[in-house]
């Protein structure tokens, strides 16, 4: 169900900041749930700080969740607090028996368990995911339970998890339980910095082969967004899904999207969330169209080895809050 009242929404300064009085020209944005114009079935948009809910469709509807499924498996793993410099080798217990998706991490390649981390949630590599399982103590039967024991203790009591990649529908949630996920895996700058990484290079071992992989989000090397933390999903079951934590309009803010059709739809209704939240106004129709319209391929180049990295979105006095990032790859 959809959210009718109207609400208001600070533009460049929360609320809270202003004190008793608002100063002389602040003009917060007032926000009609009436003008955002969304495709996807179920929406949650929230106000991470407050816990208040800006906008909702059907946000308490079961639903299938696909590679979402990879911001609990990174919690889990991070959680167990591995060597994440310990050699993992892609094995025949990795393949996707149940959807028959490829992978380029072929057999007998080997990997660090950081790199794996890092290949699952920004190109939602499934055997990544799965080596990660199979490689917790006590084997993936133990991580799946540690998936739905996290689950619990943060109160997602709808949510229930089967395998660690999301290629099964009986991984399912919902728009606020995903919320809540969203909000506890912002708190691992790992998972923020993987998850925001535009692209990254490998070396697999013992080949010393060079591969090169890009987000699944394109949105992260937008100028005009300024994400803290994504996660994309597709399966036939769940539709394309997308979640995210963005800075708009100086704030946080988590967006979740689920069952969206199409394959640029989700992008399409995350443009219309931001645009909407920004300027109280209905998105343009051709301004959506620049959003969702197809990037033209790019020439092929020579991969090179990765350079050292630095940097990490951040948190600011407990709050969420972008910092400066530098990557090289």
């Amino acid at each position: 169900m959809i959210a009718l009242r109207t609400l208001v929404f600070a533009s460049f300064v929360t609320l809270s900041s202003l004190g008793s009085a608002a100063p002389a020209g602040f003009e917060p944005v007032r926000l009609d749930p009436s003008k955002l114009k969304l495709q996807s079935a179920n929406v949650l948009v929230l106000d991470p700080e407050s816990g208040e809910s800006i906008y909702a469709k059907s946000p308490n509807d079961v639903q299938p969740i696909a590679s979402i499924t990879k911001l609990m498996t990174a919690m889990v793993v991070l959680d167990s607090k591995p060597d994440m410099d310990e050699m993992i080798a892609i094995d025949v217990d990795d393949l996707d028996y149940l959807k028959g998706t490829r992978s380029r991490l072929g057999m007998g390649y080997e990997l660090s368990r950081r790199e794996l981390l890092q290949l699952a949630l920004m190109s939602s590599e499934n055997r990544a995911a799965s080596a990660l399982a199979r490689s917790y103590p006590g084997g993936s039967p133990a991580f799946i339970a540690a998936m739905n024991a996290k689950a619990a203790a943060l109160g997602m009591t709808h949510t229930h998890f089967e395998d660690p990649t999301g290629l099964t529908p009986h991984n399912v949630s919902t728009a606020n339980e995903l919320a809540i996920m969203v909000k506890a895996a912002a708190e691992y700058p790992t998972i923020r910095e993987f998850t925001t990484t535009p692209s990254h290079f490998v070396e697999v071992q013992p080949t010393g082969r060079v591969l090169g992989f890009n987000n699944s989000n394109r949105l992260v090397s937008s100028s005009t967004w300024d994400i803290l933390l994504q996660k994309t999903g597709f399966i036939n079951e769940a539709g394309r899904c997308l979640v995210m934590m963005a800075q708009i309009a100086s704030r946080p803010v988590v967006i979740v999207l689920l069952d969206s059709v199409g394959k640029y739809t989700r992008l399409g209704d995350a443009a219309r969330v931001k645009y909407w939240l920004e300027t109280g106004n209905t998105m343009p129709s051709s301004k959506v169209a620049a959003v969702t319209k197809a990037p033209a391929k790019a020439k092929a180049t020579k991969a090179k080895a990765p350079a050292k990295k630095t940097g990490v979105k951040g948190t600011l006095n407990g709050k969420y809050a972008s910092a400066s990032s530098t990557r090289t790859n």
